[in-house]
């Protein structure tokens, strides 16, 4: 395509753009897809635009947004079929976990600083009771003791009421 050809095509873009968008937007009901459509006829019609700015490229061009959304509302897959009674499938909430998670993490938070660490690394590290009191620098007996508080913080802790701990695998 020569030079003249090519900003021709740019200026009936620039010209006519608007316009053949809001006739795809009128034929789809969607924006985006009204955007999709325009970008596809034109970019069918530009290969061909030395011959059609001769003739009539607006009638062209729309012709070629019609046929497009015809081939696209064809090819539409019709797999679905309506039915009656919707069948009964039970799913568990996906979310319900993070939720959990936050509220223990926040949980987690109000605790003072050494019994968040003895949680930390007894529970969710599962190291033993001496691995924690040899990395925290303190005896065994303090690392029990401050768990059996914290988990007793955390028991007591309103932001955890109504979660449920996770069942332990087997």
């Amino acid at each position: 395509m020569d030079s003249g050809s090519r900003a021709a095509f740019t200026e009936f873009v620039h010209a006519r753009g608007p316009a053949l968008q809001r006739t795809a937007y009128l034929l789809t009901g969607d924006w985006a897809l009204a955007e999709d459509l325009v970008q596809t006829a034109l970019a069918r019609s530009y290969p061909r635009w030395s011959r059609i700015e001769a003739a009539d490229p607006e009638a062209y061009v729309r012709r070629a947004l019609v046929n497009t959304y015809a081939s696209w509302w064809r090819r539409r897959w019709r797999g679905e079929v309506p039915h009656g009674e919707l069948p009964d499938l039970a799913t568990g909430d996906r979310w319900a976990d993070v939720d959990s998670r936050a509220a223990l993490h926040a949980a987690l938070g109000r605790l003072p600083r050494r019994m968040r660490a003895v949680v930390v690394l007894r529970y969710h590290e599962d190291l033993p009771e001496t691995e924690v009191a040899r990395l925290l620098g303190i005896s065994v007996g303090t690392v029990k003791s401050q768990c059996a508080k914290a988990l007793g913080k955390l028991r007591a802790d309103a932001g955890l009421a109504g979660y449920e701990p996770a069942a332990k695998e087997a």
